[in-house]
């Protein structure tokens, strides 16, 4: 009964920080004209690492040795994610970056069968086409593929294998020490590969709140969240629920931007929030036909 209830709570947190990433999309898009993406990752990162080594420190020194490589290589995972990200969109559409960075959709049960052994029945295998549907919908006016779209595809990629790692080897006892260690290995990364132009700092005050915003809510309590949240539920269900950040980006770029609805982008929503709902009716009354939800993680 107990695991029943954390497993909600795992799925009220990852809807929670879909919706914070979602937001992100309309408040950082004057930012990025005016700061380079790389340079935003890695000013927002490295503080993110500095806030949570100050404020959590105990529960890194707490970790094994085996728990902090683990955290290293799930950073490792994120970092290099945000970076092929970045330097995809340099020569990718924005709307066919975000399809493409949310086919981990489909990576994330792909890598669960060939990585973990794990079978990945036909109806969650459903669940995946109708969040992809969705997406395809929510995203794509054309589709063309070139050097830009194959390093985004890489960046899924990544943030499929970090979905696999985390739902392996996440517990709740060491999800925060685990957190930070993740974060200062993204931070380093970003910061690497920001070096070589100089990094460009935030200028104005509306620049360091939407700054300051993305820390909070869309670093340090993101990662803590779906760190937490992944050692109640399977990679897959994961990925599943978190495709609902598309859904808030439309959200919000309608409510608060200046876009308008679109039948598309309702079909869309309608399909990827369809999904999420069939996975977790799915997990309730029939959990043998999602991956484990393992009650024991390797840490």
């Amino acid at each position: 009964m107990q695991h029943a209830a954390q497993t909600r709570l795992a799925t009220i947190l990852l809807v929670a920080l879909t919706a914070v990433w979602g937001s992100t999309f309309y408040l950082i898009r004057d930012l990025v004209r005016a700061i380079p993406p790389i340079d935003f990752l890695a000013v927002r990162f490295t503080i993110s690492a500095v806030i949570m080594l100050v404020l959590f420190w105990r529960p890194v020194r707490a970790l094994s040795r085996r728990q902090v490589l683990v955290g290293t290589g799930l950073g490792a995972l994120y970092g290099l994610a945000q970076i092929f990200q970045t330097q995809g969109l340099a020569t990718t559409p924005a709307s066919v970056s975000a399809f493409i960075t949310g086919t981990y959709v489909v990576l994330t049960p792909v890598f669960t069968a060939v990585l973990l052994r794990e079978r990945v029945p036909g109806s969650t295998w459903a669940a995946v086409g109708l969040a992809t549907g969705g997406l395809a919908l929510l995203s794509l006016n054309g589709l063309s593929v070139g050097v830009g779209e194959a390093i985004t595809l890489m960046a899924a990629a990544f943030y499929a294998l970090h979905i696999v790692g985390l739902g392996r080897h996440s517990a709740s006892e060491i999800a925060t020490g685990l957190s930070v260690v993740q974060m200062v290995v993204i931070a380093v990364i970003c910061v690497v590969g920001a070096l070589p132009g100089g990094i460009v700092l935030p200028s104005t005050p509306g620049q360091w709140g939407t700054v300051l915003y993305m820390v909070v809510f869309a670093s340090i309590l993101a990662l803590w969240a779906q760190t937490w949240a992944q050692a109640h539920m399977s990679g897959t269900r994961a990925a599943i629920v978190m495709t609902l950040e598309p859904v808030f980006a439309a959200f919000f770029a309608v409510t608060l931007g200046d876009e308008a609805a679109t039948l598309r982008m309702v079909v869309g929503g309608a399909l990827v929030l369809t999904a999420m709902y069939a996975v977790e009716l799915l997990a309730r009354r029939r959990p043998g036909e999602l991956p484990a939800e393992a009650l024991h993680h390797e840490v």
